[in-house]
């Protein structure tokens, strides 16, 4: 019998190797199995108290990676863009040249108001275009009649934007003055260069000027003549007895915190003396909330007031009679629309209107 060839040692000694790690991956699969099902089925008996270790220890994992890989990838795949040098800019190769390297600052607007002297040959035009600003800013600042009304040598005051200066008064807030020149009181806020008494309320200084750019002047309105009454019969007596004082309708009634009675009417009617007495105040005299306001004496202990007026009529020191025309219904002061407020006081106490009108 033969003996068996080179090749046939080397075929079986290959199936037995074969047969050999089959027989190894199958126990390391199965040992797996029971590995990975004994670890689930403590995972659930433990209802997840290895969870969070588990989540940890994988970002813990995941954040070395990227620590001690990341800058290698970056450096791999990062093109450094000192390496290629940029083609240098005739322009600033010359201003460098010439004088150095140099940081620009931003030019701001100014604050100030200028003075400038009108020249020869000056128009409102010409000024307007060399300090930038509208040909009606340098009129309204001015109060210029017209744009021929400068001469050679005339001082002009010179905003630093187009807009208007304006003044605060009595009783205005920055959004009424918005409202009145015709901008988004946010343009008044953002002007660098306005400051305010209180910068969180936005509340204004009588006296103090803002700088309200691209405001619009508003156009001047004719004051009504003062209508002047002859002494009636009666005037200066007080009876005790109160008419309503105007018509329309009670907006607000009395209260403890309202010691009056607002009686509104978008027609602006005339105001009546609920009774006869004597004018002691006329006017808006403080920049108190009742703006333009008539108090009256009646002469018997009782005041009546009247706020709000658009108009006042009469004149501190007057005699007035019942039913006599005082003023004007209005908004002026602290208000958010045309009305009346009354007041009746008794010996100084403020009493509800209602309870003395007929």
């Amino acid at each position: 019998m033969d003996k068996p060839s080179l090749w046939q040692d080397l075929k079986s000694f290959f199936i037995c190797l074969g047969l050999y790690l089959k027989n190894k991956f199958f126990n390391f699969f199965h040992f797996f199995e029971e590995t990975k099902s004994g670890v689930a089925a403590g995972l659930y008996k433990q209802r997840g108290r290895f969870v969070r270790p588990f989540v940890h220890s994988g970002m813990a994992f995941l954040l070395l990676g990227g620590v001690t890989l990341g800058p290698i990838l970056i450096a791999e795949n990062f093109n450094n863009p000192w390496e290629n040098e940029l083609p240098a800019s005739p322009v600033l190769s010359s201003a460098m040249a010439e004088t150095g390297t140099s940081t620009l600052i931003s030019q701001k607007p100014r604050a100030e108001t200028l003075e400038y002297e009108v020249k020869p040959g000056d128009t409102v035009s010409t000024i307007a275009e060399k300090f930038g600003v509208s040909v009606d800013t340098i009129i309204w600042e001015n109060d210029l009649k017209s744009i021929k009304e400068i001469k050679p040598g005339q001082k002009l005051r010179i905003l630093p934007v187009t807009g208007v200066l304006y003044k605060i008064k009595p009783g205005e807030t920055i959004y009424s003055i918005a409202k009145k020149l015709q901008v988004d009181a946010q343009v008044i806020v953002d002007w660098p260069y306005n400051s305010f008494a209180n910068d969180e309320t936005f509340a204004l200084a009588i006296g103090q000027t803002l700088m309200v750019p691209d405001g619009i002047e508003p156009k001047e309105v004719p004051v009504a003549p003062k209508r002047v009454f002859a002494t009636v019969p009666g005037a200066g007596l007080g009876t005790g007895q109160f008419l309503w004082p105007t018509a329309g309708r009670i907006t607000q009634s009395y209260s403890w915190y309202h010691k009056g009675l607002d009686i509104a009417n978008s027609g602006l009617p005339d105001v009546l003396a609920a009774d006869g007495g004597t004018v002691i105040l006329a006017g808006w005299p403080n920049p108190g909330g009742y703006g333009n306001h008539i108090i009256v004496n009646h002469g018997n202990g009782f005041q009546t007031l009247y706020g709000h007026l658009s108009q006042v009529y009469v004149s501190a020191g007057q005699k007035v009679a019942r039913g006599q025309v005082i003023g004007k219904m209005g908004s002026t002061g602290r208000s958010t629309g045309p009305h009346l407020h009354l007041e009746i006081r008794q010996n100084g106490t403020g009493q509800n209107p209602l309870s003395f009108l007929k």
